[in-house]
C-alpha cells in the first residue's frame, strides 16, 4: 500500500465467514499482511473448539454480550469478560471462548503477525 492509496470502506454485508472454529463464527473485515481484524459471534450458551493464533498477537474487545475465555495448563485459567472490555491472547496462547450469557456475543478481534491466523487443536497441553 502506498500513501497515496485510497481509505477502504468494509459494510457487514462485505464481511467474509473465516477460519471456522466450531461454536463461533468469525467474519473477517481487513486481511493484509501483518493484520487480520473482523468480528466474533457467538451464541448464548455456546462454546467454542480450542485453538490458537500461531504468531498473531491478538486483542479482542467484547462490543456486546458476555465472553469466558479458557487457557493456561490444562485450560485452568479462566477470563470472565463483558460489554466494554479488552482482552490480550498472546502468540500460540491456546484457548477457547464461550458465552455464558443470554444473548449472542459480539466481538472485535484484530490480529497482527504473520502465517495461519487460526489453528483448531484437541486441547490445551
Amino acid at each position: 500500500m502506498a500513501e497515496s492509496d485510497p481509505v477502504r470502506h468494509v459494510t457487514p454485508e462485505q464481511r467474509v465467514e473465516a477460519d471456522p472454529t466450531p461454536g463461533m463464527v468469525r467474519e473477517q473485515a481487513i486481511a493484509v499482511e501483518g493484520l487480520w481484524s473482523g468480528l466474533v459471534r457467538t451464541a448464548p450458551g455456546a462454546v467454542s473448539g480450542w485453538h490458537h493464533h500461531g504468531e498473531y498477537e491478538t486483542s479482542i474487545y467484547v462490543a456486546e454480550g458476555t465472553l469466558r475465555m479458557e487457557s493456561g495448563e490444562g485450560g485452568g485459567t479462566m477470563v470472565e469478560a463483558v460489554a466494554g472490555d479488552f482482552l490480550h491472547v498472546p502468540p500460540g496462547a491456546v484457548h477457547r471462548e464461550s458465552n455464558p450469557g443470554t444473548a449472542e456475543s459480539r466481538l472485535i478481534v484484530v490480529r497482527a503477525g504473520h502465517g495461519v491466523p487460526t489453528v483448531n487443536v484437541e486441547g490445551p497441553a
